[in-house]
């Protein structure tokens, strides 16, 4: 696959099927990586996905028909925290790794973010370190560690909490 071989597009609720096979693909195989559980997350309706997408800003890279790559943006509510954003739900399947795929939805999560919000934050696995470099390589900056914060099948995990100023260049 080439890095001109997807397109970029935000999900609908016509796409809660696909967004659900790669979603449940990405807590099945990085349980460590995600809040949520493959476990609770399978037992949903087809609904829940279509209501989760059209409620927030979800982006799809797809390779043809082929859901390749997803990655969520989540508006802070209330008045004192409405100038900030989060990025979340970022999974990219295997095959479509190191050919731009998460490069290419984060320049697109970024530009969305730009028109709402002043700063992105995100978490990521301290030991995802090809994550944190991609997240770095943007400007995200790390500003702190959440010690013990996901535990899967009984090992806990720290997870760095990063923000990039979207009033930066």
């Amino acid at each position: 696959m080439s890095a001109d071989a997807f397109q970029i597009r935000r999900l609908s609720a016509d796409d809660a099927a696909v967004y659900r096979d790669i979603r449940l693909e990405g807590l099945r195989v990085n349980p460590e990586a995600f809040g949520s559980t493959f476990e609770v997350e399978s037992t949903k309706p087809l609904t829940f996905f279509a209501e989760r997408l059209a409620s927030c800003d979800v982006l799809g890279a797809f390779r043809g028909t082929e859901l390749v790559g997803v990655a969520g943006l989540l508006y802070r509510q209330g008045l004192k925290e409405a100038h900030k954003a989060y990025l979340w739900g970022m999974y990219v399947r295997a095959a479509a790794r190191r050919f731009g795929v998460g490069r290419g939805l984060i320049v697109a999560l970024v530009e969305i973010a730009r028109r709402r919000v002043e700063l992105l934050q995100l978490s990521v696995v301290s030991e995802n370190v090809g994550a944190r470099r991609l997240y770095e390589s943007f400007g995200f900056v790390e500003y702190g560690v959440e010690k013990n914060a996901l535990k899967q099948d009984g090992r806990c995990y720290d997870e760095v909490l990063m923000a990039k100023d979207l009033r930066a260049n």
